[in-house]
């Protein structure tokens, strides 16, 4: 699986890096993908860290 982070949406509010920090990284103002393919064990909280997105920044690929 991977993520991706859509850095002209997101609006830096850090959910993502507070609920899966494995794959995201909150970086100037924009949080970042640090880890592409997701590591297995943080699938879960990959998919979790998207879904709470305030504004869908966040895409996951199967």
């Amino acid at each position: 699986m991977k993520a991706t982070v859509d850095a002209d949406t997101c609006t830096g509010c850090g959910i993502c890096a507070e609920t899966c920090p494995e794959v995201f990284e909150f970086g100037d103002d924009t949080a970042k993908v640090i880890a592409n393919p997701v590591p297995k064990d943080a699938e879960e909280s990959c998919r979790e860290a998207a879904d709470d997105c305030p504004v869908e920044a966040i895409s996951i690929e199967e």
